[in-house]
This record gives C-alpha cells, sequence and structure tokens, in this order.
C-alpha cells in the first residue's frame, strides 16, 4: 500500500498548482525541483484533479494510470493537461484558477488485473471507497477513481457499468470475458479552499460492495 506523508502530499498539490500558473502566466513548464522529497522522484501512476470550490463540480482530470514517470514530472504534466487539455472543458483561466479551483492530487497503487472465473463475479471482487477501476477492450479503455464511486453512491455495478461507458462500451460490457478489468488503490490529497490547506483525504465507505 501507499506511504505517502502530509508534507509529501502538501508539496505535491502546491507543486500542481504552481505547474498550472506558470503555465498560464508564461506557457512555460517548471523545471524539476531538485529539492523534491526522495519519494517523489520514484515512479507512481497519478491524477490531478480540478474542482470549482463552491459547486464541487469537475473542472478537469487527467493523469497517468501507470507509473512510468516520476512522481514529480507526472504530477506537472497531469496538472498542465487537467488545466488546459481536458477535451470536456474548456481550458481554466489564471483568475479563475486562484478564486475557485481547487486542487487534488491521487498517487496511484499499479493496477492489478481482477481474475474471475464468470465475469458476473467483479463486484464481489471491489471495494467501494477502496477501490478504483480501469476496463479495457481492445482500443477501449477507460478509468474511474476510487472516490467516483462514493462521491456519485455507487455499488460495484454501477461502478462497473460508469467505467464501461467512460471507455466508450455499453455500460454492461463488463459481463464479456473479453474485456479486462483492473483495480487500483489511491492515496489522496487535496486542497481545502483555492491555494489553502490541504488534508490527506479519507474516502468513507457509504454503499455495499455487492
Amino acid at each position: 500500500m501507499l506511504n505517502f506523508s502530509l508534507e509529501d502530499g502538501e508539496f505535491l498539490v502546491k507543486v500542481a498548482r504552481e505547474a498550472i500558473k506558470t503555465w498560464l502566466k508564461y506557457k512555460r513548464k517548471i523545471s524539476f525541483m531538485k529539492d523534491a522529497p526522495e519519494k517523489t522522484k520514484q515512479k507512481y501512476g497519478v491524477f490531478v484533479t480540478l474542482t470549482k470550490a463552491y459547486t464541487h463540480e469537475l473542472r478537469g482530470c487527467i493523469g497517468y494510470p501507470l507509473p512510468i514517470k516520476p512522481l514529480i514530472e507526472a504530477t506537472i504534466e497531469s496538472a498542465i493537461e487537467a488545466a488546459t487539455e481536458d477535451p470536456r472543458f474548456e481550458p481554466v483561466t489564471l483568475d479563475e484558477l486562484e478564486s475557485s479551483i481547487v486542487i487534488e492530487v491521487s498517487v496511484l497503487t499499479p493496477p492489478e488485473v481482477i481474475e474471475v472465473e464468470e465475469p458476473i463475479d467483479y463486484p464481489k471482487k471491489i471495494v467501494i471507497g477502496e477501490d478504483g477501476l480501469i476496463v479495457e477492450r481492445d482500443f477501449f479503455k477507460g478509468l474511474l477513481l476510487p472516490q467516483v464511486a462514493v462521491e456519485w453512491n455507487m455499488d460495484a455495478e454501477e461502478f462497473l457499468s460508469n467505467c464501461c461507458l467512460k471507455a466508450g462500451l455499453p455500460p454492461d460490457a463488463w459481463l464479456s470475458k473479453n474485456v479486462k478489468i483492473s483495480k487500483f488503490q489511491a492515496i489522496i490529497f487535496a486542497e481545502e479552499t483555492p491555494g489553502g490547506k490541504i488534508v490527506k483525504r479519507t474516502i468513507k465507505k457509504e454503499c455495499s460492495s455487492s
């Protein structure tokens, strides 16, 4: 399991905000920080999520599902892309960033393929409030972070169906044997207010896993 301190998380969230700010002001990517905590120089998957502070609406979310880059680099790139390249939204403005956007950084464990005898058994292998999902078939791929299921009060079947939709597949595609489903966990750090206090988020298990 992931072992990141609050100080590590504070560093990552502050870096994410500075990366977006620097990009919006100067179109320049901040350089790798030599004083970064050692753990953040190791390779991890990460997602950066931007949310409207007062309405809690999603404003951007992009990341690296797999540990292919040093965490600090992946965080910088994900932050910039979440603010400027999420195809669902217009790019974030500098004024918006500073006045009404809160930043959340989710550091991921490597995905593990869920092994089942029959696809109908997938929901029994998913713990809502702990597991995120990746659904894959051919060129289709969708990912949902663990907090999504709790925030939208999904059970495991609904979580699977929504991840299929995210992949561009029918909602019942998870019942097919030619679909690969993986799960991962995350440790989440988030601002309470724009540029304000950073906390380690606990995802409360609010619904059944079966």
